[in-house]
């Protein structure tokens, strides 16, 4: 089972937390920049170059204490073709420093486009007859969109069986308009987010690892923490990928309501403060690696302390 995976990776580590990487050229030194642009001119390529740098450079400073890393597709698809280049590799690096990767793609659609989405990303591609090929993204995890009901989320759960992945479904997002959809009642007095919940829980009945949780994830934002304590009681055996510490404004605090009482059950993300942490304190532009790990050791020790 996959998250069973993970849990290993967070257990070995002690640290519920993963590191997003979610580049834009802003955050990236302005030395591993001009070394970019010399080499590759002020182009496309030459500002994917300079981010899988930066990207292999954190990856490496945090390999031994972080048990993830959460690249978001979206800062690598705008710098077209280069970017997508840079994502693939920027998994294939973390996955050779044996760190989980969860691809935060919120990927979904209608049954066959969603297979298709399922299988570039989880899956394998048949190209003639019997030759079977890996697509260029080899995630262990997908973040996945389940507003579109179950025929869009069945084909992910196929691949998840099949190749030992996992998905975190949207529920409960970070962003400050959530709510105009998510907070709804429904006519049974639920809220829609408690109705993906159970839909959630549902689709991971299947799934139950040896660690007693499902590879049916749930996206369970640091901004909303009772909704979060609501949601940790009435699924359990869910796994929690949780935004928005740190730079959207959740706490440590906020962020202990979604793990179990076993000190399990939930994974902080921190993109900004880890990948920007250079931009604080006294470090130099060369010293972004190091600061990056000293933040992250930081999220770590306080986030524990809270969820003892």
């Amino acid at each position: 089972m996959s998250m069973d995976l993970l849990i290993e990776k967070i257990k070995a580590k002690g640290n519920p937390s993963v590191a997003g990487l979610d580049p834009k050229l802003d955050y990236v030194p302005q030395y591993i920049v001009k070394e970019s642009f010399k080499n590759y001119g002020k182009t496309l390529k030459g500002a994917a170059e300079a981010i899988l740098s930066y990207n292999k450079g954190l990856i490496d400073a945090l390999c031994d204490i972080v048990p993830a890393v959460k690249p978001q597709s979206a800062y690598y698809e705008m710098y077209g073709y280069y970017g997508i280049e840079t994502l693939y590799k920027t998994i294939q690096y973390a996955k050779s420093k044996e760190m989980y990767v969860i691809l935060d793609g919120k990927r979904n659609d209608i049954g066959a486009t969603s297979e298709a989405y399922s299988t570039a990303y989880l899956g394998r591609t048949a190209v003639y007859e019997n030759d079977i090929f890996s697509p260029a993204f080899e995630a262990d995890s997908l973040t996945v969109n389940g507003y579109l009901g179950s025929d869009g989320i069945l084909p992910f759960l196929q691949n998840c069986k099949e190749y030992q992945k996992s998905i975190f479904v949207l529920v409960k997002t970070s962003n400050p308009s959530s709510g105009e959809l998510q907070d709804m009642r429904l006519e049974n007095g639920q809220t829609v987010f408690e109705k993906m919940a159970l839909l959630v829980d549902e689709w991971g009945k299947q799934s139950v690892g040896k660690s007693g949780y499902t590879d049916v994830g749930a996206v369970v934002g640091a901004t909303y923490p009772e909704e979060a304590k609501k949601l940790r009681e009435l699924i359990p055996h869910t796994y929690f990928l949780v935004p928005g510490y740190g730079a959207q404004g959740g706490k440590a605090k906020d962020v202990a309501n979604s793990f179990n009482k076993d000190g399990l059950g939930a994974i902080v993300n921190s993109s900004r403060g880890i990948m920007c942490a250079y931009k604080k304190g006294n470090y130099k532009e060369e010293d972004y690696a190091a600061a990056a790990r000293d933040e992250a050791i930081r999220m770590r020790d306080e986030i524990v302390s809270f969820i003892k």
